[in-house]
């Protein structure tokens, strides 16, 4: 990833916006796949059809390998998990990320739902991620640095009980899927870079949180990141443009 943060133009941000609708219309696709007794496999067809007939491209497919479109993350499985022959069941959590390429811009999105009926701790868990998010994107506004986004969602992650993966963070967006600067779910060392945001800058804030510990690992697929105690974890991520005022959520289209 490069040091340099691209200030997006107006002209490349309705771009973007474009991008970010098809990403969150996708995330709900998904969302309505999670149902007993469907694959993995199948919630990422569903998706990856929605994308493409939106006239955009799944970013994910290809992306350092990754073989499918949507990751897909099942109970202590936290991030990028391949969409295969595992069959969703009741009672599981459903994690689902997914990017969008349209006219050379991406859109990112992710959000954890249930499979039917869930546990209360479930349930719990997911809607103190969704809150996270909410509580960083109070800093997401010119003026404030990354850590300020990073602390909010520290601090309210762990007032509820739950801890912030360390390992993987949010980021910059635009016409690569991972740009500068990177966005913390957690309080940085004064080492690590903490620019201010400014006017026409685009991130993705995504939480990822453990009910147990923050540690994790990654299984010998290659991808796949799971909690190293094998806790529940949820994830939830959008697209955001910093304006001049309250920060746009670009993927929020869709998302109940």
């Amino acid at each position: 990833m490069s040091d340099t943060i691209y200030i997006k133009s107006k002209s490349e941000i309705e771009i973007l916006r474009q991008a970010a609708k098809i990403a969150a219309g996708a995330r709900s696709m998904g969302r309505q796949a999670v149902r007993d007794g469907l694959t993995t496999r199948q919630i990422d067809k569903a998706v990856h059809e929605f994308i493409v007939k939106s006239g955009a491209k799944p970013s994910c497919l290809g992306y350092a390998g990754f073989p499918a479109a949507t990751c897909v993350s099942v109970n202590e499985e936290v991030i990028h998990g391949i969409p295969g022959r595992r069959v969703v069941r009741n009672g599981d959590i459903v994690s689902i990320d997914l990017c969008a390429t349209y006219r050379g811009f991406i859109g990112d999105c992710a959000g954890t739902y249930p499979c039917g009926e869930v546990s209360d701790e479930a349930k719990r868990l997911i809607e103190v991620t969704r809150q996270a998010f909410f509580e960083g994107l109070r800093f997401a506004k010119a003026g404030y640095r990354i850590s300020d986004i990073g602390g909010a969602v520290q601090d309210y992650v762990e007032a509820n009980g739950y801890s912030v993966v360390r390992d993987f963070v949010g980021h910059g967006i635009g016409r690569d899927m991972h740009e500068a600067p990177e966005v913390p779910n957690y309080r940085t060392q004064r080492a690590r870079p903490n620019p201010r945001l400014v006017k026409g800058m685009t991130i993705c804030v995504e939480p990822m949180v453990c009910a147990g510990d923050w540690h994790v690992e990654i299984l010998d697929d290659g991808w796949t990141v799971v909690s190293r105690d094998r806790s529940l974890a949820a994830h939830y991520e959008n697209t955001i443009l910093i304006t001049d005022g309250e920060p746009e959520i670009l993927t929020m289209a869709d998302d109940i």
